[in-house]
């Protein structure tokens, strides 16, 4: 198989969960442009319908389901569901996350539980599910978004309960690499920095000299700049890798 061709997604079916814009809405887009069916979950349908309709009205093949994830029992019904509009699930991105800034003197039980019912039980609830059926195959790629906050603690904002998801999410991602690796599922984790959404104030006052000045790069990345990199991950492109956190943060974590 040639260079090029091991990107291929042509014939895969993948789910990005919180697909409904930001970053997921971009990872969606950029694995139907390499030729995977995508099914976008989200709590709104409406909002993953008017992906999955962008992606369609592109040339790609996409549909948009409602799934709220921190409920246990959604992921085998949302599987269910896209196995009979796009076929079994090939690839699976956990997108979905929240965050809130707060000191952790601040914080309340209801938001602590708020960030990790979707940061790490929906990632989990979603990965155990598809994991089963991908083990049945003996063949699969999950990519869990993780964070450079798993990594380093973010300034000049606290948010103690974001950075602990996202590190329980890195860890996670090793466990379940090594322990699948013997079923075919490949196991990763996309770690980014700064990128322009509407969940990062990137040119907010009191983030921009700590965020963006006070980095290599000196600048946000776009959503639409993971996009090759999920593709990477989710195809034969990275077929010997697994349990890695790739850090995409145009070097904010050197200093």
């Amino acid at each position: 198989m040639s260079v090029i061709n091991q990107f291929d997604l042509t014939g895969k079916t993948a789910i990005v969960t919180g697909g409904n814009g930001g970053i997921g809405e971009a990872l969606a887009h950029a694995l139907a442009e390499a030729g995977a069916a995508v099914a976008i979950a989200a709590r709104r349908l409406d909002k993953a319908q008017a992906v999955a309709d962008a992606i369609e009205h592109a040339g790609g093949r996409a549909a948009g389901f409602q799934a709220d994830i921190s409920d246990p029992d959604t992921p085998d019904g949302l599987l269910d569901a896209v196995e009979q509009s796009l076929g079994p699930v090939d690839i699976l991105v956990n997108n979905a996350g929240v965050c809130f800034h707060g000191a952790a003197l601040d914080v309340t039980p209801d938001k602590w539980r708020e960030v990790f019912d979707v940061n790490v039980h929906g990632l989990w609830y979603c990965a155990q599910a598809t994991g089963r059926r991908m083990a049945d195959r003996g063949k699969g790629a999950i990519i869990n978004i993780g964070s450079i906050s798993a990594l380093i603690v973010n300034r000049p904002q606290m948010q103690p309960a974001y950075n602990a998801s996202k590190a329980a999410v890195h860890q996670l991602t090793k466990s379940l690499a090594a322990e699948w690796a013997p079923y075919g599922i490949r196991v990763n984790a996309l770690a980014p920095g700064y990128v322009r959404t509407e969940m990062a104030e990137v040119d907010h006052p009191d983030f921009k000299p700590r965020w963006i000045d006070d980095a290599p790069m000196q600048r946000a990345a776009t959503p639409e700049e993971l996009g090759p990199t999920i593709v990477y991950l989710a195809s034969d492109a990275s077929s010997f890798m697994t349990g890695t956190e790739l850090v995409f943060d145009g070097g904010y974590t050197l200093w």
